[in-house]
């Protein structure tokens, strides 16, 4: 999906919403999620085209596989909670959206740590 596309939708699923809001609150939730679900599925192919190259940047550099999965897991934790955050805010419950981004930024800092690791390691051998 081109930008133009994707502002298209996104500004034409909020007017849905905001329709929604007076009478049937549920009605705008329901549509703000499935508008956030099309625009997901609008990122899909930005996604692969990170994946491809963060594939050739491996291939081109001696860097561990497991690193490059992490960090595109990485990349899906930010988008998920990003997502299921802004979800729980536009519902009024923005509390669970906060305990949704800690627990984001938990995961994110506990599956970084191998690279953390490995970062130091390599500093460690530059400077002996």
């Amino acid at each position: 999906m081109s930008i133009i596309q994707i502002a298209g939708v996104g500004v034409i699923g909020t007017l849905l919403a905001l329709q929604f809001k007076s009478g049937k609150s549920e009605y705008g939730i329901y549509t703000v999620i499935a508008i956030s679900l099309v625009l997901f599925y609008g990122m899909k192919d930005r996604l692969i085209v990170i994946e491809e190259a963060m594939q050739t940047i491996s291939s081109l550099v001696t860097i561990n596989a497991s690193y490059i999965q992490i960090l595109l897991k990485l990349i899906g934790i930010t988008y998920i909670a990003e997502f299921a955050t802004g979800i729980c805010r536009d519902a009024g419950y923005s509390t669970i959206g906060c305990q949704i981004e800690i627990f984001s930024k938990l995961t994110i800092l506990a599956l970084s740590m191998p690279i953390l690791e490995a970062l130091l390691l390599t500093i460690k051998e530059f400077l002996q």
